[in-house]
């Protein structure tokens, strides 16, 4: 058998900010949801 080596790949620097933003935004966005629900008892408030 020959000698495998596995390269762990390499991610770009820039997608991992990317990513770690959406993750922020969709946070942020639940505890909107969250909030206006709470306050309005709507998920989308003005709309029936």
């Amino acid at each position: 058998m020959k000698n495998q080596t596995t390269e762990t790949p390499r991610v770009e620097e820039g997608k991992v900010i990317a990513e770690r933003l959406n993750g922020y935004a969709a946070f942020v966005g639940c505890w909107a949801l969250i909030g206006a629900y709470l306050t309005t008892g709507q998920i989308i408030p003005g709309v029936v």
